[in-house]
């Protein structure tokens, strides 16, 4: 979620690579935040490749910054 915070929409095979993870880990991954609204998928053809682009959605970037926000209140030793 952070690499998609902080770019307009990547690229399945670079966000595969960032994160050295397998294709299939993936797109169960990305999976899971689609169905929950929280990442919108892009297919496309560049030239007569496919071409899959992940971005995340309002939803999406609201659920993640409460989520930091927990996680900086945990780290303090505070409740949320």
């Amino acid at each position: 979620m952070s690499i998609l915070s902080v770019n307009e929409w990547v690229e399945f095979k670079e966000l595969k690579s960032l994160l050295e993870v397998t294709d299939g880990n993936l797109a169960s991954h990305i999976g899971a935040l689609e169905k929950k609204g929280l990442v919108e998928t892009r297919k496309r053809f560049v030239g007569k490749k496919p071409n899959t682009s992940f971005r995340i959605t309002e939803e999406g970037r609201s659920a993640f910054g409460n989520h930091l926000k927990a996680l900086e209140q945990l780290l303090k030793g505070g409740a949320y």
